[in-house]
C-alpha cells in the first residue's frame, strides 16, 4: 500500500488470501465413510431435500416487510421505499420476491453461504436483489478488514463487488469467521453414511435383490468344468433381471448364500435411524418431513409448533439481521428495519387464529381495524376502539369495600 493510501484508508483490490468455496467443498466433505460428501448428492437425499423445502418455502412464503418506526413504538409499512417491493413483490425485473428469497435459503442451507448482489438507484437506496450462486463467489478479507467478493459466472466473466455491495447470507461462521459452514459440511459423517446406504440399495436393486453365494461340489472339478458351471449358472441368474424359473443342482451340488438380506442386516431400519439423523441435523420435527412411524394426532400439532419456534423462529432472525445490515445504513436503521411476519404460519388453522383474535380482543391490545388488517379487510367505522376488562384495575386503584373490612 502506498504513502498516499495508508492516508486516505484506500482499499485496495490486490490479491489477498482468499477463501474459494469451491476449494473448501473438495477438502472440508471428505468422511471417513465409503461415500464423498457431494453436497448437491447430499441434498438430494429424500429427507435431505424436503427439510431444504419445509424450511426454504415456509420462509420464502412468510411476509418480509419493511417497517418505519412510529411514535409510541409503533410500527407502519414503509411501502414508499424501494426495498420494500424488493423485498416483497419483485426482487428483481426476472425474479419474483419469493422464487429470491427461497434461492437464497437453499444456499445457505447447502453451501452455508447465500449472496447477492445489491442494485441501488441515484439517492443510495437499494432497488434490487440479484442473487449469485455461491460457487461462483470468492471472498477475500483486505488489509483494511473489509471484504472482497469476486463473481465468475459460467462464461468466465469475473466482476469484482465490495463489502456495501454484497449481501453475504452465513449458516454459521466458519474458524476463519467470514465464511458460513454449511450444515452437510458440519455433520458429513451422517451424510456419508446416508450416501453409503443408498448406493448399496441401488446396487441391490440393480441385482434384483439377489443375494451372493458359493456353489459346493462335492468332488474336486477341473479349471474348465468350474468355469462352464459358472457360465451356466450367470447366464440364467444374471442374465435377466427379472428370473423366474427354478434352477436344479444336480450331481450333489449345494448352494451356499454368502451375504445377509436387507432384513437379516436390518438394513431397512438402519436407514429410518439415518434418515432421523438427518431431520434432527436441520432441526426440522419428523413427522413434517414425512417420518410418521410413531406419529399421533396430539405429536403431529406439536411438532408443527415445534418447526416454529426452534427452526424458522432462528433462521429468520438470522436472515433479518443480514438484511438490515447490508440493505440499510446505520442512520436509515434508526427508522427503518426489516422482519418477517411469522402469524402468517397460523393463518392454515383458521380455529387458532381467531381464537388469537379473541383473546387479544377481550383483553384490550386489539381493536377490530387491526383484526380486520390482518386478515387483508377493510377498516370499518368505529374499528378503532379498545375493550377493557371491567373486572381489571390497577393496582392500589381497587374501590374500597361497601361493607367495610372483614372482621
Amino acid at each position: 500500500m502506498s504513502f498516499l493510501n495508508r492516508i486516505f484508508g484506500r482499499e485496495q483490490r490486490s490479491t489477498i488470501t482468499t477463501s474459494d468455496p469451491a476449494l473448501a467443498e473438495f477438502l472440508g466433505h471428505r468422511a471417513t465413510g465409503a461415500a464423498f460428501v457431494d453436497p448437491n448428492r447430499a441434498s438430494g437425499l429424500a429427507v435431505a431435500q424436503a427439510c431444504i423445502s419445509v424450511i426454504s418455502q415456509n420462509l420464502a412464503a412468510m411476509p418480509l416487510n419493511l417497517y418505519q418506526r412510529g411514535e409510541d413504538s409503533g410500527r407502519t409499512r414503509a411501502t414508499s421505499q424501494p426495498l420494500y417491493g424488493a423485498l416483497h413483490d419483485m426482487m428483481n425485473p426476472q425474479l419474483t420476491a419469493f422464487e429470491g428469497r427461497e434461492f437464497l435459503i437453499v444456499s445457505l442451507l447447502t453451501a452455508g453461504n447465500a449472496y447477492a448482489r445489491i442494485d441501488t438507484n441515484g439517492r443510495g437506496q437499494v432497488t434490487a436483489l440479484y442473487p449469485i450462486h455461491p460457487l461462483e463467489m470468492t471472498v477475500e478479507r483486505l488489509d483494511s478488514g473489509r471484504l472482497r467478493y469476486t463473481a465468475t459466472n459460467t462464461r468466465g466473466q469475473r466482476s469484482v463487488l465490495l463489502q456495501d455491495e454484497i449481501l453475504h447470507l452465513r449458516y454459521r461462521i466458519g474458524p476463519d469467521g467470514v465464511m458460513g459452514v454449511s450444515p452437510i459440511q458440519l455433520a458429513r459423517e451422517t451424510f456419508s453414511l446416508a450416501l453409503t446406504q443408498q448406493d448399496q440399495a441401488c446396487k441391490q436393486a440393480g441385482r434384483s435383490f439377489r443375494t451372493e453365494g458359493a456353489l459346493v461340489f462335492p468332488n474336486p472339478l477341473s479349471g474348465d468344468k468350474k468355469e462352464s458351471a459358472l457360465d451356466k449358472l450367470r447366464d440364467r441368474i444374471e442374465g435377466q433381471v427379472e428370473t423366474s424359473g427354478l434352477l436344479v443342482l444336480d450331481g450333489g451340488i449345494d448352494y451356499k448364500p454368502l451375504s445377509l438380506s436387507s432384513k437379516d442386516a436390518e438394513f431397512l431400519e438402519s436407514r429410518k435411524l439415518t434418515n432421523m439423523d438427518i431431520a434432527r441435523i436441520f432441526s426440522v420435527p419428523p413427522t413434517v418431513v414425512g417420518i410418521t412411524d410413531n406419529a399421533t394426532y396430539s405429536n403431529v400439532d406439536g411438532e408443527s409448533r415445534a418447526l416454529v419456534v426452534r427452526c424458522l423462529a432462528p433462521m429468520a432472525k438470522r436472515v433479518e439481521q443480514s438484511l438490515n445490515a447490508a440493505l440499510l445504513t446505520p442512520q436509515s436503521r434508526r427508522t427503518l428495519f426489516i422482519e418477517h411476519d411469522l402469524a402468517g404460519l397460523m393463518r392454515g388453522d383458521m380455529k387458532a387464529r381467531y381464537e388469537a383474535y379473541r383473546v387479544g380482543r377481550e383483553w384490550g391490545w386489539l381493536s377490530p381495524n387491526e383484526i380486520r388488517q390482518m386478515e387483508n379487510l377493510p377498516n370499518i367505522d368505529g374499528g378503532e376502539e379498545y375493550l377493557s376488562p371491567l373486572n381489571m384495575t390497577e393496582l392500589g386503584n381497587r374501590p374500597a369495600f361497601e361493607g367495610g373490612e372483614d372482621g
